[in-house]
């Protein structure tokens, strides 16, 4: 990820804590717990697009599918710019670690 990418999720952060009202504690449970609220959005995209709630029919496209995964990734950089102190390099360090391991 660029700087400018973390720069925004930094402004985000600081917007999302200027308008909380929690403790510090609470707030980064909150916001990792938000990441499994926008996988169930994801999986509910992919049940529309599939349209496999017979109440619902096909209800999504692809698209909506990108952009809930979009929500995901958005949130967890959120989540691990709340709990890291340095969220680019520990993202940049566990991303080299899986590529090492994956790819050789």
């Amino acid at each position: 990820m660029d700087s400018a990418t973390w720069a925004t999720i930094s402004r985000l952060v600081d917007w999302l804590d200027a308008h909380d009202t929690n403790a510090p504690e609470l707030t980064r449970v909150l916001r990792v717990l938000k990441l499994q609220e926008e996988a169930g959005e994801v999986a509910e995209a992919v049940h529309g697009v599939l349209g496999a709630n017979p109440r619902k029919g096909a209800s999504h496209t692809w698209a909506d599918v990108e952009r809930e995964l979009c929500d995901v990734i958005l949130t967890g950089m959120v989540a691990l710019a709340t709990i890291a102190p340095d969220p680019r390099a520990a993202f940049a360090h566990h991303l080299d670690r899986v590529a090492d391991r994956s790819l050789g």
